[in-house]
């Protein structure tokens, strides 16, 4: 006998449509969960390639002793690079000259930035 079911063709085509709609959510997730890590891998190889570089040429800056402790100092530009602590620790040093003057603006603007 060669009977066709037509119930039982509506219930495998049913499923087999079920089932591509599963794997279809299921690739779409493991899509954006592969996106979301290849952008954060590529942030952090971005982040790690700008680390003690010079923001002004690109150079590797090298650390130097000085008075507010170790600063980064570029060897190609020679611009010197401090963190803000450096920096307020430096406007106290300085006292009322105009460079501690500067420097405490600079870091009260670091502290308090306008919105």
């Amino acid at each position: 006998m060669n009977e066709k079911d037509p119930l039982g063709e509506k219930m495998r085509m049913k499923e087999r449509a079920e089932e591509d709609q599963y794997f279809a959510a299921r690739d779409r997730e493991l899509m954006a969960k592969l996106k979301h890590q290849q952008e954060a891998e590529r942030a952090a190889a971005s982040r790690e390639h700008a680390r003690a570089r010079c923001p002004d040429c690109g150079d590797l800056l090298h650390p130097h002793p000085a008075q507010p402790g170790i600063v980064q100092e570029c060897p190609t530009c020679h611009g010197v690079w401090l963190s803000r602590t450096q920096m307020a620790m430096l406007a106290q040093q300085q006292g009322v000259g105009w460079t501690g003057k500067f420097l405490a603006e600079f870091v009260h603007l670091l502290e308090h930035p306008q919105m």
